[in-house]
């Protein structure tokens, strides 16, 4: 009798574990990829595209500080499964209108929460929703990113030195910027950190690039290898216990202790969406708009007065003008030089960089003697030239709606704002509170010291640029970095998240062999035509003029393509590409296409096909690496092109670029 009562509890067991593991699916619009979602003791969801694994089984979790765990034990209360489709009309992007079209699914848990996943033909995403009446503290979330194989990885690894006290600590204060490391999983640096986006190549050539999108009031994603394991995990930094002002001149927070939990909410709430981009071949990816559709939409009524552009810069250049009866510096009569140059060729702001303002007070009210801002203000409206200003994070946050009240009543036209190095819950809730304030006082912005856009540029569409990228500033004092086979690298992965100020432009231009890092004349790595090429290629709807005016006045053809080429777009085709080795992209803007492609330190002929964009005219104007640019990277040919049968035959120099007007 006792076994009978044994074997019928087991089997009453063994029951209850079935029915409580349930399975449900979710399949793309156009049914190529499938998220398989398991409710059972925990919850995990797993990714395939068309048989190929692209996830493995992976656990989901959100840890409260009571001890509630969201996604442990999960009981379903119910699920609901939608189609979407709609266009979404898009503010100073790289296309007018989007395509969003997905497969929803909801799953409702006990316990006020739920989770939504959405697949698109082009990835898949998911995020926590709670509905709790009370704030809630969350400890900690756990986003595993398994993978079937020990596949090769494209990660940028937080760039931080070891020193005292935990390590990992010291990594979550970061510029966001680093080369890639190619590496199996297994192989990765169980200490280092990995911000995103970082891509991992799967089987039949396919990839995956994970990121983040509406990454509001929550701290910012970053992955880790902990295990050896062939999968990455997700950490946060914690949020701040107490913080000095200290760093670079006096203009950052420093964190000197945190809390035990990463975030302190309302407890009914979107969480960010964690997404992954999938790809058959490379070209998709630098054409991806997951992160922009997944965004909240737009909060500011009026856009009309937001003005994407381009920007004669000083810092890169070290503010070296000459052949002038003036010393060029930080001084009315060198700023006054580069409004009269950008106004020579339509350029549409001069930034003062940092500089302006009385060094390590952090004081944006304390403008330095020299500069009189109101007068240069003044001189660049009556020649169109607005004027931009750089702030660190420290001096606009602790005084930050008077400082844009007062810049906006003198007629300043927005902030580059560097240096916050960070992206715990309480620097992301800056860029919210930044944006927003700088939108009340018609302000755009360009975040520098950044973390990876999270499309906050949809939300805020007067944020018009972010950094987060290793750019050209890094030619002016290391030697050994390999750019170009960098610059083949993001438009695939870290311009999935969004555009970056890369701020090309260089006129003095450098092959392999004779590249020197030059602080105060620095150089670029490849040809001419790659610096040209590079202003179509990147997204970037605030773009820099990085060398001097005088520079650009000696070179006039050049200035004059990158004074013209617009920054924001009617349309894109990533035409065809392949990481780390070459890129090619088309973006039209009204009637005229512009077709701009880079190759790595190969040379490459290239046999560019234009049937994708829709007819056109049968000739362009094309500007091409001359016959030898592989010995002076300055050389380049500009002529008219013939377009014989839809195709243009190209050949591109070791570091080489080509743009073709069309």
């Amino acid at each position: 009798m006792k076994i009978k009562t044994l074997v019928l509890s087991v089997m009453l067991l063994l029951s209850a574990n079935l029915f409580a593991q349930k399975q449900f699916t979710l399949q793309s619009p156009d049914k190529d990829i499938t998220i398989k979602v398991k409710v059972g003791d925990n919850l995990t969801y797993s990714v395939t595209h068309n048989g190929t694994v692209v996830l493995a089984e992976s656990v989901i979790a959100m840890k409260l500080d009571n001890g509630t765990v969201l996604g442990e034990k999960p009981i379903l209360k119910s699920e609901k499964t939608v189609e979407n489709a709609e266009k979404i009309a898009a503010n100073f992007y790289k296309r007018n209108e989007i395509d969003n079209h997905y497969c929803q699914m909801t799953l409702a848990f006990k316990g006020n929460y739920s989770v939504i996943f959405r697949a698109y033909n082009d990835g898949v995403a998911y995020r926590f929703v709670t509905d709790f009446k009370k704030p809630i503290i969350i400890e900690n979330e756990t986003a595993d990113f398994n993978f079937d194989a020990d596949y090769t990885a494209h990660i940028p690894y937080v760039n931080a030195r070891k020193g005292d006290g935990d390590f990992i600590q010291q990594q979550f204060f970061t510029s966001f910027e680093n080369l890639y490391t190619i590496t199996p999983l297994s192989k990765m640096e169980s200490d280092r950190l990995v911000f995103l986006p970082a891509m991992v190549e799967l089987k039949d050539g396919k990839k995956a690039v994970i990121t983040e999108s509406d990454l509001e009031d929550f701290p910012g994603l970053l992955l880790r290898n902990e295990t050896g394991k062939s999968g990455f995990s997700a950490i946060h930094a914690a949020y701040p216990k107490t913080e000095i002002q200290g760093g670079h001149n006096n203009l950052q927070y420093v964190v000197t202790e945190r809390e035990k939990y990463i975030a302190k909410v309302q407890g009914k709430r979107n969480f960010p969406w964690r997404c992954i981009v999938i790809s058959e071949n490379d070209a998709e990816l630098a054409d991806s708009d997951m992160v922009y559709k997944l965004a909240s939409p737009c909060r500011v009524s009026d856009v009309s007065w937001i003005q994407p552009g381009k920007v004669a810069w000083d810092w890169w250049n070290a503010w070296n003008i000459y052949n002038v009866d003036f010393k060029a510096g930080i001084n009315n009569y060198t700023y006054k030089y580069y409004i009269d140059f950008a106004s020579k060729y339509g350029i549409e702001y001069v930034i003062l960089d940092e500089g302006w303002a009385v060094n390590l007070q952090a004081d944006l009210m304390q403008v330095v003697p020299e500069i009189d801002l109101q007068e240069l203000v003044n001189y660049g409206k009556e020649r169109n030239v607005g004027i931009v200003l750089w702030a660190g994070y420290a001096a606009i946050d602790k005084d930050m709606e008077n400082v844009c009240k007062y810049y906006s009543e003198m007629g300043v036209k927005g902030f580059k704002v560097d240096f916050m190095d960070r992206d715990d819950q309480k620097v992301v809730d800056f860029y919210y509170r930044m944006a927003e304030m700088a939108a009340k006082y018609h302000l755009f912005v360009d975040f520098h010291g950044a973390y990876k856009p999270t499309g906050l540029s949809r939300t805020y569409p007067n944020v018009l640029n972010y950094e987060g990228v290793f750019g050209l500033e890094q030619a002016k004092w290391d030697n050994d970095d390999d750019l170009v086979t960098y610059e083949v690298t993001i438009p695939f992965i870290r311009m999935v998240a969004g555009p970056f100020d890369f701020t090309q432009g260089a006129m003095n231009n450098a092959n392999k062999n004779n590249f020197r890092a030059i602080y105060t004349e620095p150089m670029s790595q490849g040809t001419r035509c790659r610096q040209l090429a590079e202003y179509v290629i990147f997204e970037s709807p605030f773009n820099m003029l990085c060398d001097s005016p005088t520079n650009y006045l000696k070179e006039d053809e050049c200035t004059r393509f990158i004074a013209n080429v617009p920054t924001t777009w009617d349309e894109t085709v990533v035409l065809d590409g392949k990481v780390g080795e070459y890129i090619v992209v088309a973006r039209k803007k009204g009637f005229r296409w512009y077709i701009g492609a880079i190759t790595n330190w190969e040379e490459r002929d290239l046999v560019i096909d234009l049937k994708p964009l829709n007819g056109g005219a049968k000739s362009g104007h094309i500007y091409r690496d001359g016959p030898n640019a592989n010995n002076v990277a300055k050389d380049y040919v500009s002529e008219t092109a013939q377009v014989m049968g839809n195709k243009v035959k190209v050949h591109l120099a070791k570091g080489g670029g080509m743009v073709l007007v069309w």
